[in-house]
Order: C-alpha cells, then structure tokens, then sequence
C-alpha cells in the first residue's frame, strides 16, 4: 500500500521504539513522512529506528504519563519542523493480574499510561495541528470484550474508545479526525509475554492466524490520508466482535 500519500507532513508515535511502533515508522517513512519516534526508556531502540529512517526523522523522549515531559516533547517537534499532522497514540502498557488481586500501583500505572497519556498527547498537540490533522488511538480487542486477569488493560482501552468518540465529535470543527484501531492480538514482544493468549488468540481467529505488525502499519498509513473518516473503530484480525 505504497501510495506516497503525504509528502512532507509530520507524524508523532507514541510509544515508537516497541513493535508495532517501528513497523509505523519504517511504514510512514515510506509514504514521505516526518516521523517522531517516541520512547520512555529504549533510547537504543528508538536511535537504532531513526537511524534507519534518516534525517527525515528523530527520535523524542517522554513519559507521555507526564504532561510537562509531552509538552517539550510538542516543542522538540515543533521546533525542527514547525507542525504535527497525524498523531498516532500507540504508547501502551500491561500489568496483568486478577481483578482482586490487582494493586493499587500496577492499576494507576496501566491508566497513566494508556489512558491519560493519550489524553495528555491529545491535549498537547491538537493545539499545534491545522485543519486536517488526524489522531489514531491505538486500542485492544480487550477493551470490547475484556479479557481475564487484564482488568486494568481492558478498562483502559474500553475508555479509550469513548475517548476516541468524544475527541471526534469535539474536533470535527476544526477539521481534525479522530479514530481508534484495535490491531489483534500481534506476535510482538508485548504479545508474547502474554504466554498462553497467542495460542488462545490464533483459535478464536476465523483464519486461525494472528495479527501483522506490519499489515497494520500500512493500515494506519492508510486511514492517515483519508479525509471523511472520523469517529470509527477499525478492528485488524478476524475475530468477531
């Protein structure tokens, strides 16, 4: 799906050095992208990424849990190239526990990131976008089915997906879209810590099979460069929901 769709505009990915977010770079990059890559702790990862990709690219530490440290995140970008067209929030993270036996710590860790950090993105660099900027969040098939012993994860990204839908009816006004893709379970290293899920995954899949990371990528690229989408859930896989 190589079609050069935005020659020169800027992309933000949250949470870039892991799997699916190098697979986002290198897919973005190929379509003419800027792209920011932007890590928490991998600062090997996310350099060895932008070292591929070139001066085209660069590479932005944050905790995106912290609004202070994702607004000078906004104005690293900002001050190399002046604009932000396609934020992807991708930045997630898991700590996986039954419900009652779930800590206080290990559930405000999961929200922090994976809920209000989007939030804190959304709320940093909307400001910076002109009409036309899109936002994907990326989600969970858990976050509409739930799944055991990920209370924390799938409350996170169920809320997320109300997120999504409120930041699109709230910045339509302003040209900007808003949507959520829910990738399927993907053979990354966040995934196969998951044990026995894969397994499970590939047999509730139609297909037998487990989600691309890089299918997805040139899927995100894809819905980047449309213009009338906004407000949706894109589910990747072939389970039913």
């Amino acid at each position: 799906m190589n079609t050069r769709l935005m020659t020169n505009k800027v992309a933000l990915i949250t949470g870039g050095a892991g799997g699916l977010g190098s697979e986002l770079a290198a897919a973005l990059h190929e379509n003419s992208f800027r792209v920011a890559v932007n890590y928490r702790r991998s600062e090997a990862r996310a350099g060895e990424i932008v070292g591929k990709l070139g001066s085209s690219s660069m590479a932005v530490r944050a905790d995106v849990s912290v609004y202070p440290e994702v607004l000078r995140m906004a104005d690293d970008i900002t001050g190399r190239w002046g604009r932000l067209d396609v934020l992807i929030n991708n930045a997630g993270i898991t700590r996986d526990s039954l419900l009652i036996k779930q800590g206080e710590k290990d559930w405000d860790s999961v929200m922090d990131v994976n809920l209000k950090g989007v939030f804190n993105s959304i709320k940093a660099f909307v400001p910076l976008m002109k009409e036309g900027g899109h936002i994907i969040n990326i989600s969970s098939y858990s976050g509409l089915k739930g799944k055991e012993g990920q209370a924390a994860y799938s409350a996170s990204k169920a809320a997320l997906l109300g997120l999504t839908r409120t930041a699109a009816r709230e910045l339509a006004e302003k040209g900007i879209r808003v949507n959520a893709v829910l990738p399927g379970f993907m053979p990354t290293a966040m995934g196969a810590v998951a044990g026995n899920a894969l397994e499970k995954a590939k047999q509730d899949s139609l297909l037998n099979t487990l989600s691309d990371p890089g299918e997805v990528a040139r899927f995100v690229v894809y819905l980047a460069g449309t213009r009338n989408i906004t407000g949706q859930v894109f589910c990747l896989d072939s389970r039913i929901i």
